[in-house]
């Protein structure tokens, strides 16, 4: 090769060197979306668990002579208890039996108006179900995780979350709320799709923080909380692998509780 011919090589590199790498970054980021694309296909298509019929979502538990305490649960799957067949296996029915069983001691009116598969635009229809008949005491928020998955703008989820959390206060209710929970932790989520939804998990939290912190609520950060525990021990979800099992919810209704009874000693003062 003469002088000439090597020169015209050695100055053709660098361009070649650079169509090489934004080839090589294009194939990997198709290659990329095509497997988010795969995974969140095969997720979206698993058989989840479905909100058991038979399940009651009205009990009273506690004492007969014991204060009572009017305590009500909005939200998605988690404020049925989706994933576990027994009531006192929900979140609801954990959150029951420990402040009936606390040294306040209450008895505690549970129900639910929670929707499975909600989202925070769902939010309002809840908030006027749970202010028909008799104001409760306390409410317990439980959203977010399908904001999340569904990649929705957490501004946008954070002002819903807010309104609800807004009217519940202006009727003189005490409300708690348990933020998106550590979506990195699920199992019916392979990686790195499970990353991302984390990731979009996250964001929301924070975004909820402020809007529910802004309209007079307690916030209470489930992913931080809780998330090492599901992280760590495969048995906190039920055997879809993306609903809590009832250990889940018990970690849950542990890391809510000191919140929720400070929100009823509140309550107890109206």
């Amino acid at each position: 090769m003469n002088e000439r011919s090597e020169r015209d090589v050695t100055a053709g590199f660098p361009g070649r060197l650079g169509r090489a790498a934004a080839f090589s970054l294009l194939a990997g980021t198709v290659g990329g979306a095509a497997v988010l694309a795969g995974e969140a296909f095969v997720a979206r298509h698993r058989r989840y668990a479905q909100p058991e019929l038979g399940l009651a979502l009205r009990a009273t538990v506690g004492r007969a002579d014991a204060p009572s305490l009017r305590l009500v649960l909005l939200g998605d799957s988690s404020a049925l208890g989706v994933g576990v067949d027994r009531l006192d296996d929900t979140i609801g029915g954990q959150l029951a039996n420990l402040l009936a069983e606390g040294p306040t001691g209450r008895r505690v009116h549970l129900s639910s108006v929670g929707v499975s598969g909600s989202r925070s635009t769902d939010l309002a229809t809840q908030v006027a179900r749970a202010l028909l008949g008799e104001r409760p005491d306390v409410a317990v928020i439980l959203i977010g995780a399908n904001d999340a998955t569904g990649l929705r703008r957490p501004a946008d989820a954070a002002a819903y979350l807010g309104s609800a959390v807004h009217r519940l206060r202006e009727a003189r209710v005490e409300v708690v709320v348990g933020t998106c929970p550590d979506l990195g932790a699920v199992r019916a989520i392979a990686p790195p799709l499970r990353q991302l939804v984390g990731w979009s998990g996250r964001r929301m939290a924070r975004a909820q923080t402020a809007a529910v912190l802004d309209a007079g609520g307690t916030v209470v950060d489930l992913g931080t909380e809780t998330g090492p525990v599901f992280r760590a021990d495969a048995g906190t979800l039920c055997h879809d692998g993306y609903h809590p099992s009832a250990d889940g919810y018990r970690v849950w209704a542990h890391a809510l509780l000191p919140a929720v009874a400070a929100a009823a000693a509140v309550a107890s003062r109206h």
